[in-house]
């Protein structure tokens, strides 16, 4: 198959939905050539996964998809809080279980952007026209039929569902984000561990002229409704005449998807509103289950997995699709440099190293959060409690890598710290602060993306040792320097000192990796820093 192959591609990603269509696109930053087959005929046509955190929008930011999502997300832009009620909505008493995603706006000390309300069915179409602008091949209805590896590659088999066309591809790494039910993880072997199926629900959509005057000026991202037998979650989508109702479901009981008629449907919606002759259309219905997984591995060989193929979570918080993304940014930039050949191959060895630890921590959280909720249809264990203390946001943007791609981290450190600390330690998210470059005014974050970055103070050896560095090695290496005169690459503003932000020296330096994760940092000055840097980065890159 080698040697007869009908497509050859450096990456084949298997799966289109969020997760998949995000990874194509970071690969796509990166110009790495692949492509990425998805079985079903087109992006998702079903609201749900809407919640994107601030961190993810971080990297949506730098691959210039972030105006055209927030675009997508207009109509829930004034949407905030998780509201709940006893009994019916009209009529019951409100308690917000979160008022505001970020009620003191906190978030803006810690980044430039912040979170959005976006459903899946609106932001895939996005992902997809990005990725295939900057010359993704992504082809639905082709399904993955099968696939082998070797030491040098894998071979796979795709069907054209709509023609029946069997074409075989030979690509340099495959990755899965082919869902919870991945038939790669299948085929791989690779073992789960985890609480497993907590619940599950159908989702409906439906439409209803009369509900928005029903809630007058209420707007909330999701209303738990916990009326004794019709109790369900409600969701706006556009506010006016489309809604989403998670409906309960109990398979273990012997209820069926067939149980949920139209006429069952309206019922239940009707009495968790507490409108008797409510508009209600049903629209569709699609179950999902809310799990507790995570795959012991997250790669065999040359073939990764990412997003829920790695991951189940349980909705609540929305990390599940958030911690998949970040996966795939992760791998993505790993991938694109063992393949321009800056790294060597063991590089990929730390994707797993970092993100599996990431994933177990998360999944708890979620898990906890769902406890602490009361979602309906979920009768958490006795053992439960409230989980781990950490918020949202520290879940989303605090968590470290103590070990991998990194130098000089902590071990011992948690993955997820009970507060929020980005201040420039090794293997955390480098901190976000606003500079001007050129004129324009930009946020650190916004430099980190396609290529390490090495800040310093200007007047010092740093930037000049590692433009040298990067020269001599061949690795993408941008260095810039911080100041107020006219050798600062960026300026800080009056009263910001960037390497006090990043607890260092005036005359230290730090290296962030393409994710924006600090790589390596050293506080102060050194004796040879061309020699330092260079040793840091074939560390880092498994270069011996």
């Amino acid at each position: 198959m080698e040697e007869h192959a009908d497509v050859r591609v450096p990456v084949l990603v298997v799966g289109g939905s969020l997760v998949g269509l995000s990874t194509s696109l970071f690969l796509s930053r990166h110009g790495i050539r692949h492509l990425l087959v998805e079985k079903h005929a087109g992006t998702s046509v079903h609201p749900r996964g809407r919640g994107i955190n601030a961190r993810t929008m971080e990297l949506f930011r730098t691959a210039g998809v972030e105006p055209a999502i927030r675009k997508e997300a207009s109509a829930l832009e004034a949407n905030q809080g998780i509201l709940q009620t006893q009994s019916s909505l009209v009529g019951g008493e409100h308690k917000w279980l979160i008022k505001a995603v970020d009620p003191s706006n906190a978030l803006k000390k810690f980044s430039p952007t912040g979170w959005c309300l976006c459903s899946q069915n609106n932001i895939e179409p996005v992902l997809a026209a990005q990725s295939r602008a900057q010359g993704a091949d992504v082809r639905f209805a082709t399904e993955l039929m099968s696939f082998d590896q070797d030491e040098t590659g894998v071979s796979a088999v795709v069907k054209d569902r709509e023609t029946g066309e069997h074409l075989t591809v030979r690509a340099d790494y495959l990755i899965a984000a082919d869902g919870p039910r991945s038939p790669v993880r299948e085929a791989l072997r690779i073992r789960q561990t985890g609480n497993g199926e907590l619940f599950h629900n159908v989702s409906i959509v439906f439409r209803s002229e009369r509900l928005a005057d029903v809630l007058g000026d209420l707007r909330f991202i999701v209303c738990y409704l916990m009326k004794p037998g019709a109790d369900g979650a409600l969701l706006p989508v556009d506010n006016e005449t489309q809604w989403v109702f998670h409906a309960p479901w109990h398979p273990e009981t012997g209820e069926t998807l067939e149980d949920f008629t139209d006429e069952r449907c309206v019922e239940q919606i009707r009495g968790a509103i507490g409108v008797p002759d409510l508009d209600v259309e049903i629209g569709g219905k699609a179950p999902w289950h809310a799990a507790e997984r995570v795959a012991e591995q997250y790669r065999v060989g040359r073939v990764f997995v990412v997003g829920d193929a790695a991951h189940e979570m349980c909705p609540t918080g929305a990390f599940g699709s958030n911690t998949g993304i970040q996966d795939a940014h992760n791998l993505a930039w790993k991938v694109a440099a063992v393949l321009e050949g800056a790294a060597g191959p063991e590089l990929l060895h730390t994707y797993e190293q970092e993100r599996l630890p990431v994933a177990r921590a998360t999944s708890e959280r979620a898990s906890a959060r769902s406890a602490e909720h009361s979602h309906p249809g979920y009768v958490p264990p006795p053992t439960m409690g409230g989980g781990p203390g950490s918020g949202v946001l520290t879940t989303a943007m605090g968590y470290c890598y103590p070990e991998g791609a990194v130098l000089g981290g902590d071990p011992s450190r948690p993955v997820i710290p009970e507060t929020m600390r980005l201040t420039g330690d090794v293997g955390t998210r480098a901190p976000h602060m606003w500079l001007t470059r050129a004129g324009e005014r930009i946020s650190l974050l916004d430099l980190y993306e396609r290529s390490f970055v090495l800040l310093s103070g200007a007047g010092t050896p740093w930037r000049e040792a590692a433009r040298e560095v990067a020269r001599q090695t061949g690795v993408r290496l941008d260095a810039y320097a911080i100041g107020s005169g006219p050798d600062a690459d960026l300026v800080q503003p009056d009263g910001a000192d960037w390497a006090e932000l990043h607890a260092l020296a005036a005359d230290g330096a730090v290296l962030v990796r393409p994710d924006g994760f600090v790589a390596w940092r050293s506080e102060g000055a050194v004796r040879d820093p061309r020699a330092v840097l260079t040793d840091a980065l074939t560390r880092l890159l498994r270069r011996r």
